[in-house]
């Protein structure tokens, strides 16, 4: 056996729910001020994206939908 495998409890983080699980368990030891700062950054990132679709013409779904009533 080799002595550099991977222990048991990084490849739980390998799947969809292990990450999903492994996030909140991180994000339970945040402070409330670093779950607000999160939660901020995350809109300014937000934020840009809709900047950048917009600068290259790019329409959202919602847009693309409303479009498609008339």
């Amino acid at each position: 056996m080799a002595t550099n495998q991977i222990p048991d409890e990084a490849w739980e983080q390998t799947t969809w729910e292990g990450n999903r699980r492994a996030q909140l368990r991180h994000t339970l030891t945040l402070t409330l001020r670093e779950r607000l700062q999160a939660v901020e950054d995350m809109a300014e990132v937000a934020q840009r994206f809709r900047e950048m679709r917009a600068r290259n013409g790019i329409r959202n779904e919602k847009e693309s939908v409303e479009e498609r009533k008339y």
